[in-house]
């Protein structure tokens, strides 16, 4: 099982604090950093001092770290034009030495949008569709030769579909509880497929739509990595528990029953059971971005404990 740290800069954070927390990430062991792709706070959050964007935080991260695996969970396509995403990702890809993953939402926050003037498209999932389609098909195109795409929402005519990434294939994420069109695009497109905040009954059944999907695609059930994304309030006692929780204005018992919460103990428990149903990677949302002391004991007394 695999554990990565997931952070939510739009609550508060500058890109100095985003670099520390990366270091500390790569010096404990964790296997990758992501950031979400937010320009707004959402809840009670000042979101001081600003936003940061996510592929120019990614790109200073990709030369100052070495080891760990940088992406996102999700970049939203409603704030980016396909083309334009496949030169910044390959960019990162290649200033990284081949590290990135690129998870690509569709986009669904209004205000974020209507805050920095970016139209809201109300047929966000197909215009997810033709951004996969071109992006990866950017990518796979040869070198010397062009790719040209005719779509609904984008259009392209003779892209050189350079540059190329580092890797030969940056994997690519989708997530998300759709019933029928989010695992048909998975099957198509993913490499992995994320369920986000998600109990482990509906992650479950969402697994199961994903893997008969690829089936169907042709690709096999176990083509794809299946993940979590869960919020992380782990302490050594009760008390360090709940001190954790307030600091990030959450319940206890709530974070217990839809979170990973508790003793190092029990938060292996509850990551041993999300294993058994087929998810092999953990992204930990860590919300109080200056407790490394939380971070450092997730890496002391919990990963050692997953197989």
């Amino acid at each position: 099982m695999d554990l990565r740290i997931f952070t939510e800069p739009q609550q508060g954070a500058s890109y100095d604090t985003l670099l520390t927390v990366a270091k500390a990430t790569e010096d404990l062991g964790f296997d990758a950093f992501f950031r979400s792709d937010h320009f707004v706070p959402m809840g009670s959050s000042d979101g001081l001092p600003g936003p940061t964007d996510a592929w120019i935080t990614l790109a200073g991260l990709a030369r100052e770290t070495k080891r760990i695996r940088l992406g996102t969970l999700m970049t939203a396509g409603t704030f980016r034009l396909p083309g334009v995403l496949a030169i910044q990702v390959a960019q990162v890809d290649q200033m990284s030495g081949g590290r990135v993953e690129l998870g690509l939402g569709a986009g669904w926050f209004e205000q974020e949008h209507t805050a920095y003037g970016i139209p809201f498209p109300k047929e966000k999932f197909a215009r997810l569709e033709e951004q996969l389609a071109i992006v990866t098909g950017l990518w796979a195109t040869d070198t010397g030769k062009t790719f040209s795409y005719d779509g609904r929402h984008y259009q392209l005519t003779d892209s050189p579909a350079l540059p190329k990434p580092a890797q030969t294939k940056v994997p690519v994420l989708i997530g998300g509880h759709g019933a029928t069109r989010t695992p048909r695009l998975a099957a198509q497109y993913a490499d992995e497929f994320n369920m986000p905040f998600a109990s482990i009954e509906d992650s479950e059944r969402q697994f199961g739509r994903v893997r008969d999907a690829a089936e169907q695609a042709g690709r096999g059930k176990d083509a794809l990595v299946y993940s979590n994304a869960l919020v992380a309030c782990v302490g050594k006692d009760d008390a360090e528990v709940a001190r954790r929780a307030a600091e990030i204005g959450r319940d206890v018992d709530e974070l217990k029953a839809n979170g990973l919460a508790g003793s190092p103990a029990e938060v292996v428990d509850k990551i041993g059971r999300y294993g058994a149903i087929g998810s092999r990677r953990i992204y930990l949302q860590m919300l109080d971005l200056s407790d490394l002391d939380h971070l450092e004991l997730i890496a002391s007394q919990v990963q050692p404990h997953l197989s």
